[in-house]
C-alpha cells in the first residue's frame, strides 16, 4: 500500500511546518504532563520532520536518548536542528521491521497509525517497547468524526472545499486508512494492557496554518483527485486561489491524543 502523502514530494516540507505550528504545542504539553525530563529514553515513531525530536532532545539532555524513525528519513537525516543533539535517526518500517532495542520511557506517534493497514500490530509493537511504567502517547486524526473542511458552509467556495475534502477522504480510505480510528484509541490502549488511559482532542479552526496544510495536501494529491473524478483542474485552481486569499474558515479533523502507562515500574 502506498502512502497518499509521500514525504518525498516537495509539498511535504510545507505540510510538516503547518502540522508543527498547529499541533506541537498540544503534543509538547502532553509530554510535559507525562513527566518527560532529563535522562529519558524516547522513541519518536514516524517523526517526519525534525521539530518534535529536536524539542524532545532539549528535554532529555545529554544523558537521554531520542530515537527518531520513519520509513522516509529524508527530512531528518541532515536537519540542522538535530546537529549535536542526542538524536539517532533511523529508517524503520513500524509494521515490517523488527522493533528497535529498548526499553523506552516514552513512545510517541502522531498521525501515523491511521494510515497503516496493520495498525493493530504497530500499536502492540510500541506497547512492547515500553519499560514498566513507561508512557505511550498516540495522537491520530478522526476524519469521520468531523469530516468538513468548512463547517460554516455558507456559499459555493465552502461547498467546493468540502467536496474536495470528501475526495481526499475517499483517497485515504482506498489506501486502507481508518477514518474513525481516533475515537477507538482509548479502548485499544486499554485492550493492549495499559493503565491510567486518558484522552482529549484538539480542533483548530480558522488558523492560518490550516490553509497552509490544506494547500499542501491538495497539491500533493491533485492528480489523484482529478483522476478519481473528485474535482476538476479548474476547481482545484479556484480552491487554492480562495485559500490563498484567506476567504475560507478552514478546519481539520480533530487530533485525538490518548496516553497510558505500561503496568509495573
Amino acid at each position: 500500500m502506498d502512502y497518499l502523502l509521500d514525504n518525498r514530494q516537495v509539498e511535504a516540507g510545507a505540510r510538516f511546518e503547518a502540522i508543527s505550528e498547529l499541533f506541537n504545542p498540544w503534543t509538547f504539553r502532553h509530554m510535559d504532563d507525562a513527566g518527560l525530563g532529563q535522562g529519558w529514553r524516547v522513541w519518536e515513531v514516524g517523526a517526519g520532520g525534525p521539530s518534535v525530536p529536536s524539542w524532545i532532545a532539549g528535554r532529555v539532555g545529554a544523558a537521554g536518548r531520542v530515537l527518531a524513525t520513519d520509513i522516509d528519513v529524508s527530512w531528518l537525516a541532515d536537519a540542522p536542528e538535530l546537529a549535536g543533539a542526542p538524536v539517532e535517526v533511523r529508517r524503520h518500517d513500524l509494521v515490517r521491521d523488527d522493533p528497535p532495542e529498548g526499553p523506552f520511557d516514552l513512545v510517541h506517534a502522531r498521525l501515523v497509525l491511521v494510515h497503516l493497514a496493520d495498525r493493530d500490530r504497530a500499536l502492540q509493537t510500541m506497547v512492547d517497547a515500553l519499560r514498566p511504567g513507561g508512557v505511550l502517547l498516540v495522537e491520530d486524526a478522526d476524519p469521520g468524526l468531523q469530516p468538513l473542511a468548512c463547517p460554516d458552509e455558507r456559499g459555493p467556495d465552502e461547498r467546493l472545499a468540502n467536496a474536495v475534502r470528501r475526495g481526499f477522504r475517499a483517497l485515504l480510505a482506498e489506501r486502507g486508512a481508518d477514518l474513525a480510528y481516533g475515537r477507538r484509541l482509548p479502548r485499544l490502549l486499554r485492550d493492549a494492557g495499559l493503565d491510567d488511559v486518558r484522552a482529549d482532542a484538539f480542533f483548530p479552526l480558522s488558523a492560518p496554518a490550516c490553509g497552509v496544510l490544506e494547500t499542501a495536501s491538495v497539491l500533493q494529491v491533485r492528480e489523484r483527485l482529478i483522476e478519481g473524478g473528485h474535482a476538476t483542474a479548474e476547481e482545484i485552481r479556484h480552491l487554492l486561489a480562495v485559500i490563498a486569499a484567506g476567504r475560507l474558515d478552514l478546519t481539520l479533523a480533530p487530533l485525538i491524543s490518548v496516553w497510558g502507562r505500561r503496568p509495573g515500574g
